[in-house]
């Protein structure tokens, strides 16, 4: 899977001579200064800059100006005119915009649908600072402010809806964002070589017209790219076969000790050279149901989701259309990973790794987690199906060199306002796949698998972590060095298979607590999830203990759960929380299931149907937890110890008739209802109302304090049934206003079933809260 270009092999813009900014310029009087009259590249995006290799628009930022761009970014901008777009001027080669190193909407909203009063990538935690599907509503501005400048969309939120797609938050199928968005073209997944290239031709004068064959990108066309096959994807709907690994030995050689056989002489023949024969997957594309049809059919969502999953390897994915009316979404096949010298040199590029000057003192959340955190490779072989980085950054390792590791723990060192000698993660999206990789090169680049580690350790799949305990070895003796520790979440179905990777991180890179998720404990839950048994559980908390009692240290594992996943029924969640509480934890905060575009789960969350299965109208179905009362319930079992859902606990036992499971014993659940309780409950509940929120039922609503303060002392409904007459709630307008009600919780969205936690690696979506005792990064899957 090499690529045709290297990253960095592309001659210079001729604007390289204007050379390197301190920071890139996110004002005219900053282009001033630099002596520019015009930016190549205006970058727009919904985060905070922040100059730093784990925020993505400052890596794809920095990415440009090392080709020679003069790159200018409009960060936060304000989108209710097309003023803000215009700061720096008319790019002169292109927009590129994205919603931030998070899905927008999951930053604004949890998982039951109430608006967050805090956003960890904005300046002083405000919420507020981005729109609704900011993707689509800046590019929507910039088109009104430049018609004729191309706009080029990506990130994870462009990623997870490059196809037809089920919106949670509007419970419908919409359409692929580059046709609600107008977007020239999209970007999928980790955008470097994509992106670089495309700017280069357009830098030589080329149009979008002219560039629709480009891996890793998504257009809209009126018909196939003339020259590719079409396979229709019914024909596609299963697994595909991985050709057995060639024997390396000759068969039938004469054996040393045959000394009488005489080599057979042949007749020379002239040699026939022909051309390489044309693999089936290249030059082909799989025609997915269109939009019109898997909007009103759940099967065929469930189909087609299932076909694009399959077509997520670079070395053999065949390219995708979708017929959206008269038009096509064209697909091609993933860009191919970047080679580890590729990785240094993106890691390498001269970020001050600190937030803008323009941000003063204010404090940036999402900063202050990652600010000593060294990013050590991406992408993930674990498929869990409730996951966005497979189908963001792909199932293929990418790993940096030691080299170029040891080097950025050296500049956070020098660099670093305050710090104290402590490195706070050596990770990615998970802590210890760094440098493993398909042992069968041929295996790798044909493999159709969801996962190289479900239901079992795939045998081609290389498991020694002796490159990973060296990194951890040469970390530690670097001068100025206290502590390395590993936040980032460790698999530890992968550890068991080598025990010393546990007992180094043991011994050396734990404090105190050690995040790892099993995310359930039954059976059920854990074939949809795509996630191990306990008994790898078990087998790594053994040799947790062991090594920790060992190294003479007192440390503890912290489990993280999902509830109300697809496939979990309230008998699931019932055994679950009898086994976290005979297991003596008390959950502070924890996650209900959040549904993100393209995921598998969230596949099986719509269609009741298993994509991880061939799909079929009869059989394979999956029950799922839906209403805002099922899922609280769920959610209140996995917090067993919190009073305030031993109401709805109690209630949920006795109709399943499991009221033994209601008493003081210690195999019971939740105590009797004790004296005054019934009275303090309702205490509790008096004057509350249901928050009012955009994505509510407005026949549910009932008007609130909060509300009528906001909308001048008139109910909320009153002012729905009597304003615009739209059907819009009060809190959506272009800013979409302030929420009417304070959110359910302040944790993030989970980290694999939607975006990159607050601090988290690029692209790395979500933040799961943490338990009781532990910090606030989110565990691997």
């Amino acid at each position: 899977m090499q690529p045709v270009t290297n990253l960095f092999s592309y001659p210079r813009y001729w604007a390289e001579c204007y050379g390197t900014a301190p920071f890139l310029p996110m004002s005219r009087a900053e282009m001033d200064k630099l002596g520019w009259d015009s930016c190549d590249i205006v970058l727009v995006t919904g985060d905070a800059y922040v100059d730093h290799p784990s925020f993505g628009m400052a890596v794809i930022g920095r990415m440009l100006e090392s080709q020679g761009f003069r790159v200018g970014i409009i960060a936060q901008p304000d989108w209710s005119s097309k003023d803000d777009f215009m700061r720096l001027g008319k790019p002169n080669l292109f927009y590129g915009v994205t919603a931030g190193n998070m899905d927008s909407m999951i930053n604004r909203y949890t998982a039951d649908k109430k608006l967050r009063h805090d956003d960890a990538y904005t300046p002083g935690d405000v919420g507020g600072k981005r729109p609704d599907r900011a993707t689509l509503v800046y590019t929507q501005r910039c088109k009104e402010a430049y018609k004729e400048v191309p706009v080029v969309i990506g990130g994870i939120e462009a990623s997870l809806r490059r196809i037809a797609h089920y919106d949670y938050w509007s419970e419908t199928i919409r359409r692929s964002i580059l046709i609600d968005a107008k977007a020239d073209i999209l970007i999928y997944g980790n955008a470097e070589r994509p992106l670089v290239e495309v700017a280069h031709r357009i830098a030589g004068g080329e149009t979008i017209d002219t560039m629709q064959d480009i891996r890793g990108t998504a257009v809209i066309r009126k018909e196939p790219l003339p020259g590719w096959r079409g396979v229709d994807s019914s024909k596609l709907d299963q697994i595909g076969r991985i050709d057995p690994i060639p024997n390396p030995y000759m068969e039938g050689a004469p054996c040393s000790d045959d000394e009488g056989t005489a080599p057979v002489e042949q007749e020379a023949k002239p040699i026939l050279v022909q051309p390489p024969k044309q693999k089936p997957w290249e030059k082909t594309y799989v025609k997915l149901p269109a939009f019109e049809r898997v909007k009103e059919d759940k099967v065929l969502y469930a189909h087609a989701s299932r076909i694009l999953h399959h077509e997520t390897n670079p070395g053999c994915a065949r390219a995708l259309s979708q017929a959206h009316g008269d038009r096509i979404i064209w697909v091609n096949p993933p860009a191919f990973p970047l080679e580890t010298d590729e990785m240094d040199g993106v890691f390498g590029l001269p970020y001050q790794r600190v937030p803008h000057p323009a941000y003063g003192n204010e404090k940036i959340p999402a900063y202050d987690m990652i600010k000593t955190s060294v990013n050590i490779m991406r992408g993930c072989f674990g498929g869990c199906s409730f996951c966005s980085i497979t189908e963001h950054e792909g199932r293929i390792i990418q790993s940096r060199s030691e080299e170029s590791i040891l080097k950025e723990i050296e500049e956070i060192r020098d660099k670093v306002p305050g710090f104290t000698g402590v490195i706070s993660d050596l990770g990615g999206p998970t802590a210890n796949m760094y440098r493993l990789r398909c042992k069968s090169p041929k295996a790798e680049q044909t493999c159709r698998r969801a996962s190289c580690v479900w239901p079992t350790i795939c045998p081609h799949m290389d498991t020694d972590h002796s490159p990973t305990i060296n990194l951890y070895r040469k970390a530690r003796d670097l001068k100025g060095i206290k502590k390395i520790l590993i936040a980032s979440g460790v698999r530890y179905d992968i550890a068991v298979e080598d025990p010393r990777y546990i007992k180094e991180l043991a011994k050396y890179h734990v404090g105190g607590y050690l995040k790892i998720a099993p995310e359930h404990t039954e059976e059920g839950p854990l074939s949809k999830m795509m996630k191990p048994g306990m008994g790898s559980y078990y087998s790594f908390k053994e040799l947790f203990d062991k090594y920790s009692k060992e190294a003479g240290k007192q440390q503890y594992l912290i489990p993280y759960f999902i509830s109300a996943h697809p496939g979990t029924t309230d008998e699931d969640m019932v055994n679950m929380a009898l086994w976290i509480k005979a297991n003596r934890f008390k959950l502070d905060q924890v996650q209900n299931f959040y549904p993100s575009p393209l995921a598998n789960a969230t596949t099986m969350y719509y269609t009741e149907k298993n994509p991880l299965n061939k799909v079929s109208r009869q059989g394979g179905d999956v029950f799922v937890v839906k209403g805002e009362r099922r899922r609280r319930l769920h959610k209140a079992l996995l917090r067993y110890h919190d009073p305030a859902g031993w109401p709805m606990i109690r209630e949920a036992l006795l109709e399943m008739g499991k009221g033994h499971l209601i008493g003081n014993g210690p195999d019971c659940l939740v105590p009797p209802e004790g004296r005054g309780e019934a009275k303090a409950e309702r205490s509790r509940n008096k004057g509350l109302k249901p928050a009012l929120t955009r994505h509510s039922a407005i026949i549910h609503q009932r008007s609130n304090g909060a509300a009528n303060k906001a909308t001048g002392g008139k109910p909320v409904g009153s002012q729905l049934q009597k304003g615009s007459g739209n059907g819009k709630s009060a809190a959506q307008g272009a800013g979409q206003g302030k929420p009417a009600g304070k959110p359910a919780h302040k944790g993030k969205a989970p980290t694999r079933a939607g975006s990159a936690k607050p601090g988290s690696k690029p692209a790395t979506q979500g933040g799961k809260p943490a338990a009781k005792g532990n910090g606030a990064k989110r565990p691997a899957r």
